[in-house]
């Protein structure tokens, strides 16, 4: 009977074409990789980084599909992004991490070795991540995105606040007036949400959190829902507003614009290191000790 490991016959690099770091620990991967007799592949912009002789495939989408296992350099952005790309896909990723906190990216660059060791030892596990997706109408246009972390709704450069009107489900739930308002996946949760109060959610926990961002009124708080929820929010003053997903600018909206925020069909599937927990990261990346400051 094979073992899984067994299945792992390809493995594709994707790398930060801006952080040059990158291009030393991609072609140590690739080194390890052939030296386990498995095919190297990438894409156009890693070849060129990093000078790797590889199988090329013109764009991630397509490298996912051709491959057993990607392995994604960078931080959390590079992470972000290629589960945007290749949302849906049953290859899953593995984050090596060039960047600082790194919270999706579960392997530091200088463990590489014994990494990919354990990945041919079978020594892993694979979890699915849910994406939340935003569709909006604008400007007589309908705009569509997806997100691992978040979709925000914030002021543009006013420093004004702004008016959003939510519902959840069909039902009113109230009026923010506030600089922003953060939907954030499980995943997202320790992202920019943690920074405007939020909660620190399990990855797995099948919620969405509802966020403001500095909000006018105290009592608004950040609010766990279903993960079945269907938000609804509604510009509702005539102040410059931004969409954005996962960081990247969606489209600017106007006053009486609409946003239909809910969970993604897709999914992601991220491969985890035997021995690691969600528990360790926050203690590890959040600092969560114990002890007196």
């Amino acid at each position: 009977m094979k073992k899984p490991s067994d299945k792992i016959r390809r493995v594709g690099l994707i790398g930060n074409s801006t952080k040059v770091s990158c291009a030393d620990a991609i072609t140590r991967a690739a080194r390890l990789i052939r030296a386990a007799r498995r095919e190297v592949l990438c894409d156009v912009d890693t070849a060129a980084m990093a000078g790797l002789r590889a199988t090329i495939c013109p764009d991630t989408a397509q490298l996912a599909r051709k491959a057993d296992l990607l392995l994604v350099f960078g931080g959390d952005g590079t992470m972000l992004r290629v589960a945007r790309e290749i949302a849906g896909s049953q290859t899953p990723m593995l984050g090596v991490n060039i960047g600082a906190l790194g919270f999706l990216t579960a392997v530091p660059s200088d463990h590489l070795a014994r990494a990919l060791q354990r990945v041919w030892n079978g020594e892993f596990t694979f979890e699915a991540r849910s994406l939340v997706e935003a569709r909006a109408r604008t400007g007589g246009r309908t705009v569509q995105q997806s997100a691992l972390n978040d979709i925000v709704i914030s002021r543009g450069i006013a420093s004004r606040l702004i008016e959003l009107e939510v519902g959840v489900d069909g039902e009113p739930l109230t009026n923010y007036r506030c600089d922003g308002l953060i939907v954030s996946s499980p995943t997202g949760s320790t992202a920019y949400s943690l920074a405007a109060g939020g909660a620190v959610v399990h990855p797995t926990a099948d919620v969405l959190q509802l966020t403001p961002i500095c909000p006018h009124t105290l009592s608004n708080r950040s609010l766990i829902l279903p993960f079945s929820a269907v938000l609804t929010v509604r510009v509702a003053r005539p102040t410059p507003v931004i969409l954005s997903a996962d960081g990247n600018v969606v489209t600017e909206l106007s006053a009486g614009d609409e946003i239909v925020v809910r969970r993604s069909r897709r999914t992601v599937r991220l491969m985890h290191l035997k021995g690691s927990s969600f528990y360790e990261t926050l203690r590890v990346k959040l600092h969560w000790r114990g002890a007196n400051l």
